[in-house]
């Protein structure tokens, strides 16, 4: 039986994606386990890395020891629950592991400490939600507290008419809101109804948010739990504590570019408006067809727009450079800096044959022979020269106004990278495992970079 108001909001939300949590000791394992043994006929719970399931295996078989059923290890599941629901347990350590589990249809996918997955993760293993049984509901339940880090960020986004103080058309806990992916974006629609969208028909999907906190748990507010939580540093003991979302997460140590800073630079472009001066460069970072976006950027002054496209409407060369010229149409002329890496050779050609357009290519690949702005470090290749720019540049320290469109995407995709130092000079990381780590193509955050880097190649120590 759920033990509290939010427990019990959850138990019977109509939503088809719930995300419940905020502060640790909310009741969230609970909640899960008490919707996958009274309400779900084939049921899976996820943590990220196996050893995590530890807590959850052991509360479900004191939760079952009653009926005489315990965990199956050799399984992963709990078999023989009345009514014959069977419960599984599921781990996802790296980006690829969610293939082991393509193509097994539940009709209850649970993941516990959502902020700790990928989007791109969530997304494939939803995927085989259904039941053979028209009688059996579906959903999907996220559980978790505020992320502590910038990947985890995407859980904000993706609900963000309750988590991000931002947002337009704020939603009230336990609201119902729809959403429907079109043309690879979500959008928020006005209802559940199926509508026909280029010849196919979409089913939104609805979502909701319901915070539960320590004291909503009769088991654990009346312990020591709390005078635990308190006694955590900031930010942890407020993200954990209250279920704060509005509260940064820590950067990682080898960070390149500081949360701080790109916050700041995307609260001037939230207060300020674009400068009335020419456009000054354009930076492309291309797509063709999948999940990756087509991301332009235009550079005015200090100033940036962003204007993206899904893989579905980009799939050659001509079609990407058409939609660069598209976005610059009231522009032109104006110098474009296009990625070369794989598609974008054949953009980079496109543009060079058109008239009157100044196209110039950009291979991150290709050695660095510049300095830092200290002159002490080098560059390990021209990719890390060029995020290491921008890096300098966002300082407060520096001189410079960037403004950043307030995008959480874009702020994510800046702040993923690491790097290392060693007799070569700085390294940041490449960009396949920033991708295996945010579970996406950082591609808002490399046409930001590349226009900069366009706008500004003269400025480090040669």
């Amino acid at each position: 039986m759920p033990q509290s108001e939010p427990q019990w909001l959850a138990f019977f939300s109509r939503a088809d994606e719930l995300f419940y949590g905020g502060s640790a000791g909310g009741g969230k394992t609970d909640l899960i386990l008490g919707m996958a043994m009274e309400c779900h006929q084939r049921s899976i719970i996820f943590r990220r890395e196996y050893p995590q399931l530890k807590d959850i295996i052991e509360r479900g078989d004191d939760i079952l020891e009653p009926v005489g059923i315990s965990f199956n290890s050799n399984r992963g599941q709990w078999r023989g629950l009345p009514g014959r629901r069977t419960v599984e347990v599921g781990a996802v350590q790296y980006e690829g592991d969610v293939r082991k589990y393509k193509g097994r249809p539940k009709d209850l996918y649970a993941f516990d400490e959502v902020p700790d997955f990928s989007e791109s993760q969530v997304r494939f293993l939803t995927g085989w939600l259904r039941s053979i049984d028209p009688g059996q509901r579906c959903r999907v339940v996220l559980a978790g507290n505020p992320p502590t880090t910038p990947e985890g960020e995407w859980i904000i986004r993706y609900f963000a008419p309750w988590l991000d103080s931002q947002h337009s058309y704020p939603a009230q806990p336990g609201e119902l809101r729809w959403f429907a992916v079109i043309e690879g974006k979500d959008v928020e629609v006005e209802a559940g109804v199926p509508f026909s969208h280029n010849g196919e028909m979409i089913q939104p999907k609805s979502r909701t948010f319901i915070p539960a906190r320590l004291t909503d748990n009769p088991y654990l507010r009346d312990s020591d739990y709390g005078m635990v939580l308190q006694g955590l540093p900031e930010p942890l003991r407020s993200q954990l504590l209250y279920g704060d979302f509005s509260i940064r997460a820590n950067d990682n140590e080898w960070q390149v570019i500081p949360t701080a800073w790109v916050d700041a630079s995307q609260e001037r472009w939230s207060s300020g408006k674009r400068p009335d001066l020419a456009l000054r460069c354009v930076g492309v970072d291309p797509s063709r067809g999948g999940d990756d976006e087509t991301a332009i950027a235009k550079l005015y002054g200090e100033w940036f727009e962003l204007t993206t496209y899904p893989g579905a409407q980009v799939p050659d060369g001509p079609t990407a450079g058409r939609l660069v010229l598209k976005a610059m149409i009231d522009d032109m002329p104006a110098p474009i800096f296009v990625d070369v890496i794989g598609i974008g050779s054949s953009v980079f050609d496109w543009l060079k044959a058109q008239e009157g357009v100044e196209a110039r290519k950009v291979n991150v690949a290709e050695a660095s022979k510049r300095r830092d702005k200290t002159g002490k470090f080098g560059f390990g290749n021209l990719r890390s020269q060029v995020i290491w720019q921008f890096r300098e540049a966002l300082d407060p320290a520096s001189g410079h106004e960037i403004a950043l469109p307030p995008d959480r995407q874009l702020k994510v995709d800046l702040c993923a990278a690491r790097y290392s130092v060693n007799k070569g000079g700085i390294v940041v990381e490449p960009k396949d495992d920033i991708k295996k780590r945010i579970g996406r193509s950082p591609d808002k955050g490399e046409a930001i970079l590349l226009a900069w880097h366009g706008a500004n190649r003269g400025s480090f120590i040669a």
